[in-house]
């Protein structure tokens, strides 16, 4: 089956190259009648503009570029699906690049973004530093970023304020008599824990008191279960330990479990990013319902509006809320 090209278009309509191009790519100089004209010969001939060729003519390459930690993959999947419905409606592609620690630079993952000439970046990592932000700002490249609260002329964000979350849950814990928390160390999100750390400690220091329930993971530990089995076979000197991630989660309350303890009698769980793994536990584990889809259709309804609108954007820091949904491991 023969390929149809522009110049089909053009012979069809019997208009020039350069007028079906203007067509194309919405230029307003061009008369009614004429682009009606070529419109219906691109119907009729079933004509599917190339992208690339399309990019070049708007300077534009309608390419986002969107980096994302290796690490955190199980949880970016609602994200990325938020992401790619909304590039969809407005016809942008996404192209993927992930970060590994210890392997993939940042700086040469960026280095490969600015040569790719994307029109714009969506950021899902937590471990971003001001610099690494600065070589793409530089460029004058639009970008959001999906969890970490900032912004100046071409940074947007979309974010959970976990500082805020966990200090509502502390100050509520604090009022029933429960005082005594403790959260555990998650070295692949260590950007997440210091949030958590900052809202519990406020929450403690508002009651007159000094939040001390950080429990470290030492190094030498490979997970934390190795550790924790350890760390309770005395007993849980807390009324409430909470975790960021569903795997820490299940750690505690297997090794509670296999010191002869119960959940929640002697022990509350609660994991702040809930997951379906959380409702399948025995005990079910009381979290926090994030919008992750939320956070990459909204994230990436921003970015268009940066694209588009430039510094007409009113607000380029977007705070999303969240549920608590209580099960059977807190009383």
């Amino acid at each position: 089956m023969k390929r149809i090209t522009i110049y089909d278009v053009a012979k069809e309509a019997d208009v020039s190259l350069a007028t079906v191009s203007r067509v194309i790519n919405g230029s307003e100089v061009v008369r009614e009648d004429t682009r009606v004209k070529v419109q219906e010969a691109i119907e009729k001939l079933g004509y599917k503009p190339n992208a690339i060729a399309q990019g070049l003519a708007l300077q534009k390459t309608t390419t986002i570029a969107l980096i994302v930690p290796e690490a955190s993959y199980f949880y970016t999947g609602q994200i990325i699906n938020g992401l790619i419905d909304v590039a969809k409606i407005y016809k942008y592609n996404l192209m993927l690049h992930t970060t590994t620690e210890g392997i993939t630079e940042m700086n040469d993952i960026i280095e490969n973004i600015i040569k790719s000439r994307v029109d714009g970046v969506v950021i899902f990592n937590d471990k971003l530093n001001k610099e690494e932000l600065n070589q793409l700002t530089k460029y004058q490249v639009p970008i959001v970023v999906i969890g970490n609260k900032m912004s100046d002329e071409t940074v947007g964000s979309v974010y959970v304020d976990y500082s805020s979350l966990v200090y509502d849950y502390a100050m509520d814990c604090i009022a029933k008599g429960k005082k005594r928390l403790a959260l555990i160390e998650d070295r692949k999100n260590p950007a997440m824990i210091k949030q958590l750390r900052d809202g519990l400690s406020r929450a403690y220091k508002e009651n007159g008191m000094e939040f001390d329930g950080y429990i470290e993971i030492p190094k030498e530990y490979r997970s934390s279960y190795l550790f924790l089995k350890e760390y309770v076979k005395d007993g849980v000197p807390y009324d409430v330990v909470i975790t960021y991630r569903d795997s820490q989660a299940m750690a505690v309350m297997n090794t509670v479990k296999e010191a002869g303890m119960n959940i929640p009698d002697d022990v509350e769980l609660v994991c702040i990013l809930d997951s379906k793994y959380n409702s399948m536990a025995r005990p079910q584990i009381s979290g926090f319902k994030i919008p992750d889809y939320d956070l990459g259709a909204i994230a990436m309804r921003l970015l268009t509006k940066m694209l588009t609108d430039e510094n007409d954007v009113p607000d380029k820091e977007i705070e999303l809320s969240y549920i608590f949904t209580p099960r059977k491991s807190t009383k």
